[in-house]
């Protein structure tokens, strides 16, 4: 059964590498339009050889590496690859040096990625394994997960007790030979007594315990992928997290509208944003009424736009098609009554210079169709304009500033002076730092439709937007620093970025932040040394995220990585638990990883990983209690002999006691509940043993007790005279069941007495304590079952006497508690 049982988890692990591949490959796209001999043609990806040239549009998903010859404001997603949420835009220059990160890369797409703007040719570079999705996928196969700490304790475990059933064995054999005994009776007790070593039932429990701390942990959104990652959630020391999809949204939102000389800050985040601002300079609130240009702002980032908003009927949610940061915009706009479609009734697009990467700017020019009263009541800007037509420009602020000579602020127009100038550039500078994007939006009065555009421009806002952090993980974060759980940010996304997330969540408190090319030049000394401060870096590549989680599995630590990303995949897979995200993750991501976030919630790892202290504390009562009971069995299969008894339980007794006393009791140690403070104490070392913080001693002494106890049962009321009568066997045999029983009642704390749990905390082990008591009397009582197990009936007084005297071990192990609360 063992074997049969490794060879279907080493199936289980070559599948999943090969399901993680497999979900690679999807992301390769069937058809692309290649230019070959002069004609435009489509052929299947898998064709593709470098030096093709092929035609890439908004829409497309990028089928190879490739080099960009000529692109018309191309902006290509890269999130599945880099970390960062914003499209970048191509440009088809060369690059300034040739050790870029890849999120920098201007003049080169990469396969997997999507095309969200504009269109461009490329030349192909790389196909299939040659790709970066390829490197990632080389990564993925040639990272080895190795055992988790339970796996290597067990195993540890597993050796000394078999050595130790060895020697047992050989002891009994001789012991009993000497005594007079038939080799045949002795080398079956001697197997006997060596599987009494070993606790059969440990492998059950840890199963069972296993199997049922995920089912726990799915009821609280964590589905675990592989069963020994339950136990090691309970001792992980560092998360290592990704930002894009993980402690962020993944969606680009607006959070600041700077207008009128205030910073107003929107509340909420992505599709659930409600809009109500706040004036970051003062404590007053703006519910129903907007400054004017705060309305005239929105108005200008939906019009000024090409993206499109679908809002979902049954939750309330919006997904757009086009650019994440156009996207931004129109759920700003759609959340305080400004629908596109709607103002496009009253301000029809009638012209448009399309976003230039060299202008870095889209102008688009509206005619006033209808009276403005019939525009929504938030624009109150607008009536005063009386041209015919008004064109929104936006773009970079500095190239806004060189064009505009006015701005807009309490519902006039009045110069830009230098005054102004500078506030506008400072509030920029502001925004810019905390990581966000920065737009600025401009008017221009027109009289006609074919007026000169971008022309003493009137400046009427600034919008800041960012992938905002998730509202719950910055208590999480602060619950894991109170675990004892150190946070690291790791992502491919902007220093600034990533430095104001990982500051805002309280992730890291010296701001200090290193960048993939940083990691490059560090030897590995110097990056063991940086990993001890650092806990954010950005900029990175799937390669330096390995790196990473490597040097801190060399430093001791037991850490989790979690993720969303293609990129994210081989950190995933070497952690020593992988996290993925179940809504946001890619498939590559889940099949890399051994527990899955079912709601994305930063906050359900918290939830994980007590579960995971609360299993491995049950793993060492099971081990606490199952070992001390069966070194009270060996004792007493050695002293006996010197009692004149050669055998003081019969082969099938003791395999009795073992596997179904032993087992039925360990399963209800195994679901006991968590005990109070789990969280507020450190994480275990991963050097830690099975058998510290007093365990060793505690098994020791117990056993002792269990043998001295049973064999004054069994000296007692043996009679050589009367070797026919198995009546002090039974009571041995009867009284080890007791012992065992009070043995795992009084097990369930190291500290706390069994009266202040009390027994209604854990009901399976009441349950299963009245089962075990039943079958040992339906053993001793039941007629058929006499002869089997070689037992006589007992009377009622000897029954009791073996319930008291069995008694002994539970009030001894109180009476220990009650002495270590008493230190």
């Amino acid at each position: 059964a063992i074997v049969v049982l490794f060879v279907i988890l080493g199936f289980v692990q070559e599948y999943r590498a090969e399901q993680a591949m497999a979900a690679l490959k999807k992301m390769s796209v069937p058809l692309v339009r290649v230019r070959r001999g002069g004609t435009l043609q489509e052929l299947p990806a898998q064709e593709l050889v470098p030096g093709d040239i092929i035609v890439l549009e908004a829409g497309n998903t990028v089928p190879a590496d490739v080099r960009l010859i000529s692109s018309a404001n191309l902006r290509v997603q890269e999130a599945a690859l880099t970390g960062e949420s914003e499209a970048v835009e191509k440009e088809t220059g060369a690059l300034a040096r040739a050790d870029l990160p890849l999120g920098d890369r201007r003049n080169m797409a990469y396969m997997g990625t999507n095309v969200t703007y504009g269109r461009g040719t490329a030349v192909v570079t790389g196909t299939g394994m040659e790709t970066e999705l390829g490197k990632i996928a080389t990564l993925i196969q040639n990272v080895d997960e190795g055992l988790t700490p339970l796996q290597r304790q067990l195993d540890r475990l597993g050796q000394l007790l078999a050595v130790a059933g060895v020697v047992v064995a050989l002891l009994v054999l001789v012991i009993g030979l000497l005594a007079g005994e038939s080799l045949d009776q002795m080398f079956l007790t001697g197997v006997s007594v060596a599987v009494a070593v070993v606790p059969e039932g440990l492998p059950a429990v840890v199963t069972i315990t296993l199997a049922l701390g995920a089912q726990r942990m799915l009821r609280r959104r964590a589905l675990i992928r592989k069963l020994p990652a339950v136990e090691t959630l309970g001792g992980v020391t560092v998360i290592c997290s990704d930002k894009t999809g993980t402690l962020t949204v993944n969606r680009m939102t607006v959070t600041v509208i700077d207008v009128a000389g205030h910073a107003l800050e929107l509340a909420g985040t992505g599709d659930q944003q409600r809009i109500s601002f706040q004036i970051a300079d003062t404590p007053e609130r703006l519910f129903g009424a907007y400054p004017p240009a705060i309305g005239l702002t929105l108005t200008a980032g939906a019009l000024c736009n090409d993206a499109s908003l679908n809002p979902d009927p049954e939750t309330g949610r919006y997904s757009f098609l086009g650019d994440p940061t156009e996207g931004a915009l129109l759920v700003a706009a759609q959340q305080a009554g400004l629908s596109r479609p709607g103002l496009e009734t009253v301000l029809p697009r009638v012209t448009e210079l399309p976003f230039d990467s060299e202008r870095k700017r889209m102008t688009t020019v509206h005619h006033l169709a209808a009276a403005p009263d019939a525009l929504p009541a938030i624009v109150q800007a607008l009536p005063v304009i009386e041209a015919p037509y008004i064109a929104f420009t936006k773009g970079a602020v500095d190239g806004l500033l060189e064009i505009a000579d006015h701005v807009w602020t309490n519902n006039e127009i009045v110069p830009l002076d230098e005054s102004w100038r500078t506030r506008i550039e400072i509030a920029n500078d502001e925004m810019a730092q905390k990581g966000m994007r920065v737009l600025g939006l401009a008017l221009q009065q027109l009289d006609s439709a074919d007026a000169p555009l971008e022309q003493s421009l009137t400046l009427i806002g600034l919008v800041g937007m960012i992938d905002p952090p998730r509202p719950e993980v910055r208590e999480a974060v602060a619950t894991c620093k109170t675990a004892g759980i150190r946070p690291i940010m790791i992502t491919g996304d902007h220093p600034l970025t990533a430095r104001f997330i990982a500051h805002d969540l309280g992730i890291t408190d010296n701001g200090r932040v290193k960048t993939g090319q940083n990691l490059d030049q560090m030897s590995d000394e110097e990056l063991a040394e940086a990993v001890r401060e650092v806990s954010v870096y950005a900029r990175v590549s799937p390669e330096h995220k390995l790196r990473i989680v490597s040097v801190l599995q060399q430093q001791g630590q037991v850490v989790a990585m979690t993720g969303d990303g293609v990129n994210d995949s081989p950190a995933l897979r070497r952690a020593d638990i992988g996290i993925a995200m179940g809504i946001t993750g890619t498939d590559v991501s889940k099949e890399a990883s051994e527990m899955v976030l079912l709601d994305d919630n930063f906050a359900t790892i918290v939830a994980a990983v007590e579960e995971g202290r609360v299993i491995y504390d049950n793993i060492r009562r099971f081990v606490k209690f199952s070992i001390a009971g069966n070194l009270g069995k060996i004792l007493v299969m050695l002293a006996a002999p010197l009692f004149g008894i050669a055998i003081a339980l019969e082969p099938l007794q003791l395999l009795w006691l073992n596997l179904l006393t032993d087992g039925l009791l360990g399963l209800g140690l195994g679901v006991e509940p968590s005990e109070k403070g789990i969280m507020r104490r450190p994480p275990r070392s991963p050097k830690a043993s099975l058998f510290d913080e007093g365990l060793g001693r505690h098994i020791v002494w117990v056993g002792v007790l269990v043998g001295v106890v049973a064999m004054f049962v069994a000296s007692f009321r043996f009679n050589p005279a009367q070797i026919e009568d198995e009546t002090w066997q039974t009571m041995l045999f009867t009284t080890l069941a007791f012992l065992q029983v009070g043995q795992a009642l009084a097990s369930r704390s190291s500290r706390r007495s069994f009266f202040e749990l009390g027994w209604r905390s854990n009901m399976t082990l009441v349950w299963l304590t009245l089962v075990v008591v039943l079958l040992q009397l339906v053993v001793v009582y039941l007629p058929a079952l006499e002869r089997f197990f070689s037992v006589d009936p007992l009377t009622w007084p000897e029954l009791l006497a073996c319930v008291l005297l069995g008694s002994l071990a539970f009030w001894a192990i109180e009476l220990e508690k009650w002495w270590l609360r008493r230190r």
